[in-house]
C-alpha cells in the first residue's frame, strides 16, 4: 500500500480555518498547583520583575486582589512610575501645535475663555457665578463710583463686554 505524499492543505487557509494547523496546540497550564485550566493571564512574580506567572482567570483574580504594584518604592519613585505608566498607557501625547488653544474641554470658545479670565473665574464656572462676578466687578469699577479714573472705566467696559459674551453664549446653549 502506498503512502499518501500529497496534502490537501494548499498552504492558504482555504480548506481549513484561520489559525488552525495539523500540529498539536500547545496549551500552557495555570501555574497554580493542581489547576488544570489554561494559564493565559500573565502576572508578575515580584514587583519590578520581568518574570511572570501564568494563571487562569480565577487564580489571576485571586492573585491580583492584594497586589501592590508600588511595593518597595518611595513616594517619589511611585509617583514617577505612575506618571510614566499613564504616559505609556495613553499611547500618544497631545500635539504641540494644539497648545495655542488653551485649556478647556472644547465646549467654550476662545472669546468665552477670555471673558471668564476677565471676570476672574475658572473655566467650569456656571452662569450664576458669572452673574455674581459681573455684579461685584461692575459695582467696584463703575464710572459713577470712580469718577475721573480712566483705568476703572476701561476695566468696567471690559467687564461689561465679558458679561455680554458669556450671556449670549448661555442664551445659545439654552436655545439648543
Amino acid at each position: 500500500m502506498s503512502r499518501k505524499t500529497r496534502s490537501d492543505d494548499w498552504g492558504f487557509p482555504r480548506w481549513r480555518g484561520y489559525g488552525s494547523s495539523r500540529e498539536a496546540v500547545k496549551v500552557r497550564l495555570c501555574d497554580r498547583f493542581g489547576c488544570t485550566n489554561p494559564g493565559d493571564r500573565p502576572a508578575p512574580k515580584a514587583p519590578n520583575s520581568p518574570e511572570r506567572w501564568w494563571f487562569c482567570l480565577q487564580h489571576a483574580a485571586e492573585y491580583n486582589a492584594n497586589w501592590d504594584y508600588f511595593q518597595g518604592l518611595s513616594a517619589e519613585e511611585a509617583a514617577e512610575r505612575e506618571a510614566n505608566e499613564r504616559r505609556d498607557a495613553s499611547g500618544f501625547q497631545d500635539a504641540k501645535h494644539y497648545g495655542w488653544g488653551g485649556p478647556g474641554d472644547g465646549s467654550r470658545s476662545r472669546d468665552e475663555m477670555r471673558a471668564l479670565d476677565v471676570l476672574g473665574l475658572e473655566i467650569d464656572a456656571d452662569f450664576e457665578a458669572v452673574k455674581a462676578a459681573w455684579r461685584s466687578l461692575a459695582k467696584e469699577n463703575h464710572p459713577d463710583v470712580n469718577a475721573g479714573d480712566a483705568n476703572a472705566e476701561k476695566r468696567f467696559q471690559a467687564v461689561q463686554t465679558a458679561y455680554e459674551v458669556l450671556k449670549s453664549a448661555e442664551e445659545r446653549r439654552l436655545a439648543l
